[in-house]
């Protein structure tokens, strides 16, 4: 069984409290015997899969097979084409250069609700909303790699594995994939 969650704000990737004020993947009546594949933070929203399959951690999200994942970030100020092309390249993060990845500017923006509780806001600071599509998930990559090219993320959206989108499905709402869901999963739209 592989099920999709759009994953909401301050909700943990996992079934058992930390001691934080954020809920867990408890309050959501999976079933029973699924556990999340990969995990996103607490402050993270959007596309979490949960399976019943031993494996699919491996299958889904090891580097070494090449599966995407795509990121819209809201991002301070408008990042310049040089910034784009260093986070294609990899950046160094810590320790880490990261693998390349792709990145862009959606266009048009997206039309996305506000989140609860709303994200910081500075008048003086415009904000744009940008996609990263990467083959590997560290600790926080995403917000560490924005940051790294002068780009603070403000709110962070997993919006597809492979070519499976979160489509129209709410915040908190999850469903069972299909066969053939399952299938998009392994399927890339990378050139």
């Amino acid at each position: 069984m592989m099920i999709i969650f759009n994953k909401p704000y301050g909700v943990l990737s996992q079934f058992t409290a930390d001691g934080s004020p954020n809920r867990t993947l408890s309050d959501f009546g999976f079933p029973a015997g699924v556990y999340p594949i990969g995990r996103l933070d607490a402050d993270s929203e959007g596309m979490l899969l949960l399976s019943d399959e031993p494996g699919m951690n491996t299958r889904l999200l090891d580097p070494k097979h090449a599966h995407t994942r795509c990121y819209w970030a809201q991002v301070e100020n408008i990042p310049a084409p040089e910034a784009f092309k260093e986070l294609a390249r990899g950046v160094d993060i810590q320790d880490y250069t990261t693998k390349p990845a792709r990145a862009w500017l959606l266009d048009p923006q997206p039309d996305i609700p506000p989140r609860v509780p709303p994200i910081r806001v500075r008048k003086s600071i415009p904000d744009c909303w940008i996609a990263l599509e990467l083959i590997e998930g560290k600790n926080r990559q995403v917000r560490k790699m924005t940051a790294a090219v002068g780009h603070p993320t403000l709110r962070l959206m997993r919006v597809r594995m492979g070519i499976l989108s979160l489509g129209d499905l709410e915040p908190g709402a999850w469903a069972e994939l299909t066969p053939a869901q399952v299938k998009l999963l392994f399927m890339s739209d990378r050139h």
